[in-house]
């Protein structure tokens, strides 16, 4: 930890941020169950869901091979997660507009009413407390976690790279 020439108060702040932080992830994980309780429906379907539902919403067909790489997992779990979400009646699948030999995939009317009645309150709720603060403020909180995802991603890539590299240093 980098806390030389630190107050007690700086460090007393720097502990309710991330006080603040678990309170945050713990809340968003409360939300998320309550939301995948609610659409009967598991952690990786429901990103499924909300991916296609935000793609779409942005003008984008979105195909089985967009879910696989968004969600990061292979072409067959792709498919068996799309067939349990059409067996739901959550999606169904379609030609697509502009390639012949693909195939786009749409929710369903009910499943987006319930993904809004749900997923939709929250994020209005989340927009208005963002809303409420100043641009300057906006771009701190926007600094301050694409800075804290960083670190995120840098630590699991590194822990990824160096158990690649002890793997590969055993395998001859």
């Amino acid at each position: 930890m980098q806390t030389a020439g630190m107050d007690e108060a700086e460090l007393a702040q720097i502990v309710r941020v991330m006080d603040a932080l678990f309170r945050w992830r713990t809340a968003e994980q409360r939300a998320s169950a309550a939301s995948r309780r609610y659409m009967q429906l598991g952690e990786t379907d429901m990103k499924a869901l909300r991916f296609v539902i935000v793609r779409t919403g942005q003008g984008h067909h979105v195909t089985a091979r967009d879910i696989a790489a968004h969600l990061g997992i292979s072409s067959a779990s792709t498919t068996k997660l799309l067939d349990r979400l059409e067996a739901g009646g959550h999606i169904h699948r379609t030609a697509h507009p502009t390639d012949r030999r693909a195939i786009a995939v749409v929710v369903t009317p009910e499943t987006r009413k319930a993904a809004e009645e749900t997923v939709g309150r929250e994020h209005a709720r989340r927009f208005r407390v963002a809303a409420a603060l100043s641009p300057q403020e906006r771009e701190t909180v926007i600094r301050f976690l694409d800075d804290l995802s960083a670190t995120s991603e840098e630590s699991w890539d590194g822990q990824a790279a160096a158990a690649a590299s002890t793997a590969s240093d055993g395998a001859v």
